[in-house]
């Protein structure tokens, strides 16, 4: 039946209400089929079967002929693409036509296609089965003695319920279970075994003779495996890409890693040159870092020369972090910058004043206060002063050093710095410290 007559205005067949009658007439086109005066019209489409009528059987359960495709493919325990290739079978042979088409309604969601079942007119024309009426809504009459014997089989067949047999594949060289005690078999499959002798049975050795000796060595990591491996390295050793996620350091180095490379050679090439301009994310630093790189370095010696030229510039600026002088720091570790200097002694001149229990006021007078504890101290900044101490923080860590050495203990910088500011200006000095 061509699409334009699967609706239920354009339809030559005839509406049922009686699911045994419509079972009846889909056993009919499963003779019809098996002689081959039938086949699916639908490319890659499965051949009329079992699976055809055991989701005629579901539909013809139904109440409503509404049959979602998902729970036609969970209750049948098939993909959702046979289905839809049995229900265009099924409307091809004019067992089932459209009353309203499935949609997806914005908000509501998806709506399952609503059908009517129908008795198609070649079966009533092959079985010379009378109707009254006219188009979709005629009723059958009567039918001639010749065709009764026919129809009586083909409701004996719609009575049962059809089974679908699981596909299982024979394995070569494996016969049947055991039978049965008590079977029809005269042999026996232990008929050619024999009992261990005692003397193995008292040894207590569970370890059988014929143990297969495992030839497999250690697991080969493949291209994506060895990206993986190398990000995790690169997490773990550079302080920078701590908690940086290993999908995406592991897609920026994929190049490298491709190449051979160790993560002591990533991380020469990602620290050699450091820029003003770096991007915030430790994982856009190493991209940007790392552009071109594997270029550019194309085999192991001029790797070599690289690790070898960044641990001697690393050693050079743990020479230079040694000098006062260089690093910005005076011998009392203060900040080199002239308004980062300011905003550090006016913040620690006021926190020494109100754990002392006086507060200067507006006019210069000091007023005496009530002692509080060290944390009420830094409560007492203002959102400017601590916002502008942060900013200071982070364009010099020297900053943070400075908090550290005029006594203010570890726990109030995090709450006055942050905690990501405190471990990064921490970690930069384990880094730049001399190693012994």
């Amino acid at each position: 039946m061509p699409p334009t007559h699967q609706w239920i205005h354009t339809t030559t067949g005839r509406i049922t209400n009686d699911p045994h009658s419509w079972m009846t007439a889909a056993h009919w086109i499963t003779l019809q089929a098996a002689k081959g005066h039938y086949r699916p019209t639908a490319k890659g489409s499965p051949k009329w079967g079992p699976t055809t009528l055991a989701i005629a059987q579901e539909i013809a359960a139904l109440k409503e002929c509404r049959p979602g495709v998902d729970y036609l493919a969970r209750k049948l325990k098939v993909s959702v693409r046979t289905v839809k290739y049995h229900l265009g079978m099924l409307r091809e042979t004019g067992l089932l036509v459209y009353r309203s088409k499935g949609t997806r309604i914005s908000g509501v969601g998806g709506r399952a296609s609503e059908f009517e079942r129908t008795i198609p007119l070649a079966f009533d024309t092959a079985l010379g089965i009378r109707t009254v009426g006219e188009g979709a809504t005629r009723r059958p009459v009567g039918a001639p003695a010749e065709s009764r014997t026919l129809l009586g089989k083909l409701a004996k067949k719609a009575t049962r319920k059809t089974r679908r047999r699981p596909r299982r594949t024979p394995v070569p060289g494996r016969g049947r279970c055991t039978p049965m005690e008590g079977g029809s078999s005269t042999g026996s499959s232990a008929a050619g075994t024999h009992s261990p002798s005692e003397s193995k049975l008292a040894s207590g050795s569970r370890k059988s003779s014929t143990e297969k000796s495992s030839k497999r060595g250690p697991r080969k990591l493949n291209k994506v495996g060895r990206r993986y491996q190398l990000a995790k390295q690169l997490i773990t050793q550079v302080p920078w890409l701590k908690g940086a996620s290993v999908p995406r350091i592991a897609w920026i180095i994929r190049h490298v890693a491709d190449a051979g490379w160790t993560a002591l050679e990533v991380q020469a090439a990602a620290e050699q040159v450091v820029y003003q301009g770096d991007p915030r994310r430790p994982s856009a630093v190493l991209a940007y870092r790392l552009k071109s790189c594997h270029l550019l370095y194309t085999t192991p010696g001029r790797r070599k020369v690289l690790v070898e030229d960044w641990q001697d510039s690393r050693r050079a600026e743990q020479a230079r972090h040694q000098d006062a002088e260089y690093s910005g720091l005076g011998a009392d570790r203060t900040p080199a910058r002239g308004s980062v200097q300011s905003i550090v002694r006016e913040a620690f001149r006021r926190t020494r004043q109100i754990a002392a229990g006086r507060v200067d006021d507006a006019d210069g007078f000091e007023i005496p206060v009530e002692t509080a504890p060290e944390p009420v101290a830094l409560e007492a900044l203002d959102r400017a002063t601590v916002l502008e101490m942060r900013a200071a923080a982070t364009r010099d860590p020297g900053f943070i050093y400075s908090a550290l050495e005029t006594g203010m203990s570890e726990r109030d910088a995090r709450r006055l710095f942050t905690n990501w500011l405190v471990d990064q200006a921490l970690n930069t000095q384990r880094t730049l410290a001399p190693a012994f």
